[in-house]
């Protein structure tokens, strides 16, 4: 993954990313998320300047922290540009422009580990060959 200026976002971009990103943080801490963690990954990536994971106690409870990060962020004016695993509840992925956020049940979040994943991503030592993603 290579990192170079011409992927970062203008200053502006990364202003707004970080205004949702508090939007994000407060309704995360309204709706109780457990063990929340912000990857800035402005520098390696072109599709995002932050990561949010966050864990929930339960289908339903992953599926309420989706749902009030919506509401939240779009009475802010912001609009999710995607949403993932809405259906399932053991993982929601919501694609918000410059922030990224993965609600998940804690099982789930053990077997796939992005914050180890993306810890080496952000080190530069993007071939570890260990967790779920190596399998493949």
């Amino acid at each position: 993954m290579a990192s170079t200026a011409k992927n970062r976002k203008p200053t502006a971009s990364k202003q707004e990313a970080d205004r949702l990103l508090e939007i994000i943080q407060t309704a995360l801490d309204d709706r109780k998320a457990k063990d929340v963690q912000t990857l800035d990954v402005s520098e390696r990536s072109g599709f995002a300047d932050y990561f949010v994971i966050a864990t929930g106690t339960s289908d339903r409870h992953v599926g309420s922290i989706a749902d009030h990060l919506q509401e939240e962020v779009k009475h802010a004016g912001f609009q999710p540009s995607g949403v993932e695993g809405a259906d399932g509840g053991d993982w929601i992925l919501l694609d918000l422009g410059g922030v990224v956020v993965h609600v998940m049940r804690a099982e789930t979040r053990a077997f796939y580990n992005l914050e180890e994943l993306w810890s080496d991503i952000l080190s530069g030592d993007s071939d570890s060959g260990s967790g779920p993603a190596s399998d493949q």
